[in-house]
């Protein structure tokens, strides 16, 4: 899976299925090994996408003198 070819949103509802299909556990042992792989890979795509997106935020600051500045933005994830 190449990370360039899937949106966030499509890689995501992809780990879904793969989420829900391995939940279920109506899958040959190889078919979970090659899902949980794939699994991997596309959270890996996510992940990559995210971090590339929180760079290009900016988050928009008031100065003291009331105007206004851009500076990065920076989120926490728990």
């Amino acid at each position: 899976m190449k990370e360039k070819e899937l949106s966030f949103e499509s890689a995501l509802k992809r780990l879904e299925e793969i989420v829900t299909s391995l939940e279920k556990g109506d899958v040959s042992l190889e078919d979970a090994i090659n899902l949980f792989e794939e699994g991997i890979q596309t959270a890996e795509v996510c992940k990559k996408k995210l971090e590339s997106a929180e760079k290009r935020i900016k988050e928009l600051i008031k100065n003291s003198d009331g105007t206004f500045s851009l500076s990065d933005f920076h989120f926490e994830v728990k």
